[in-house]
């Protein structure tokens, strides 16, 4: 018998029936995180070093609980909040999601660069973290991938929860609609769509941190969450801007692919037109997503060592 007819036939719901592949992905993405860790360790200690004090400085913030738990609540209760949409419920429920997990983790994410990086500077603890064998270059990209093992351990506990809620809101607007129950794998159908989201979102998470990283070596806590809120905002616009100006004043078209040419395209890791058309996102574009983020992290790393090798720590 199939795995889904065995859960069936226990008494387990439909919507139950896909979890189990949830659980093994979230375990293998932990898996995954640990093996990575381990080969930044052999390649170079030292960055590891740095890496794992500052994950386990941003673990040990209330700010990461108090995200974790204002996330999981609200992922809970998405589900059951009435949204009037005549039948459109799990498309709202999904993009809601994806943007509250988006939203918790850059948060995380920025302000955890600004704590780790910002005040260390003006504490003068960068100074003696450097006066060891570590060179600055160590610091600042340590600094960055111990800033994303805990935006992983968010993506995974939330992102597990939000799979969870896509498919009992689908057992649960049948009911409500006094439709036929739906089957696993009408179930599993829904979180598989949503898959790809939550990667973008990842991606889009990734190079906000990188630039949070780079103004952190210059500017404080303050500024470089004012800096990084507005290139979020403009990143998603920059598209619209661009299409706005054909035809318009040479001037106006020349800002406007400036800002396209340095801004971040976040509008690339935006797929909630498409989860709201109901159709899947190819795996392809997802991939060529993840080449754009790497590059562009890269480029803003790169700036960041620039910032902060000629940067006056005393």
């Amino acid at each position: 018998m199939a795995m889904n007819d065995l859960l069936l036939f226990g008494g387990i719901a439909p919507w139950l029936a896909p979890l189990w592949r949830v659980a093994v992905g979230a375990v293998l993405v932990i898996l995954a995180l640990w093996g990575v860790h381990l080969l930044v360790r052999l390649i170079s200690p030292k960055l590891a070093a740095v890496a794992w004090a500052t994950a386990k400085e941003c673990l040990s913030q209330p700010l990461f609980y108090v995200l974790l738990v204002i996330g999981v609540a609200a992922l809970l209760i998405f589900p059951i909040f009435p949204y009037f949409t005549f039948g459109d419920d799990v498309k709202v429920v999904k993009d809601t999601g994806l943007v509250l997990i988006l939203v918790l983790s850059a948060i995380l994410a920025l302000w955890t660069a600004s704590i780790s990086i910002a005040e260390e500077i003006e504490g003068r603890t960068a100074m003696t973290v450097l006066s060891k064998p570590i060179a600055r270059w160590h610091f600042v990209l340590g600094k960055f991938l111990g800033i994303i093992i805990p935006v992983v351990i968010l993506f995974v506990v939330l992102g597990t929860i939000f799979l969870f809620t896509i498919s009992y809101k689908v057992k649960y607007d049948a009911r409500e609609t006094c439709n036929p129950a739906p089957t696993a794998e009408q179930c599993q159908a829904e979180m598989v769509q949503i898959v790809p989201g939550l990667v973008l979102a990842f991606m889009e998470t990734v190079v906000l941190t990188s630039i949070s990283v780079a103004i952190s070596t210059r500017l404080p806590m303050l500024p470089n969450l004012l800096i990084c809120g507005s290139i979020y905002v403009l990143g998603h616009l920059v598209p619209t801007l661009v299409n706005s100006t054909v035809g318009h004043l040479e001037f106006v078209r020349f800002m406007a692919d400036l800002l396209s040419t340095v801004l971040p395209m976040l509008e690339h890791f935006n797929i909630y037109p498409a989860i709201a058309a109901g159709k899947a996102v190819s795996w392809v574009y997802v991939g060529w997503s993840g080449v754009y983020c790497v590059v562009y992290s890269t480029v803003a790393m790169l700036l960041a060592l620039l910032l902060f090798e000629d940067r006056d720590l005393a």
